[in-house]
């Protein structure tokens, strides 16, 4: 099975896990980490462009999961944390991955950021590797181990 074939189907099944935790991933520490890991895999390679902040939003405000909680308040929290970033990459990557710190108290939710990123990532058909590394990063300020992932 070709590479991105295998990666299609992990992604797929991260999503049919999320949506299975859906009713234990309500808290603000999983809402605000989410936007954050939303916002650094968006802008991975150091910028972003306004169809890829667009196709982002939109994954957002469809995604199953994250409808626990209202499409206007994580839209406003993504761009937020997007303009951190953009404003100045280095410096808004560490207060980002200090917002995704947040939910390593439980673990479930902690998993669920990760998966989150990876679906994100993946969604446009190419999970590249300034993908990956955030998400990487994104595991080490989790307490996650990334292999666990596949990252």
């Amino acid at each position: 099975m070709a590479l991105w074939d295998r990666f299609k189907e992990s992604a797929s099944q991260m999503q049919t896990q999320l949506v299975a935790k859906k009713n234990d991933l309500k808290s603000g520490a999983f809402r605000d980490a989410s936007m954050a890991m939303c916002a650094l895999v968006a802008a991975a390679d150091g910028t972003v462009d306004a169809s890829e902040r667009q196709r982002v939003a939109q994954l957002i405000s469809t995604n199953e999961v994250l409808q626990n909680f209202p499409a206007d308040d994580l839209r406003r929290r993504f761009e937020e944390n997007l303009d951190k970033l953009t404003a100045d990459f280095a410096f808004g990557k560490v207060g980002i991955l200090q917002e995704i710190a947040k939910a390593k108290k439980k673990p479930a939710e902690a998993r669920a950021v990760v998966q989150i990123g990876i679906v994100i990532g993946g969604a446009d058909g190419d999970f590249d590797k300034d993908e990956r590394a955030v998400v990487r990063e994104a595991c080490y300020a989790l307490d996650l181990p990334p292999h666990e992932f596949d990252l």
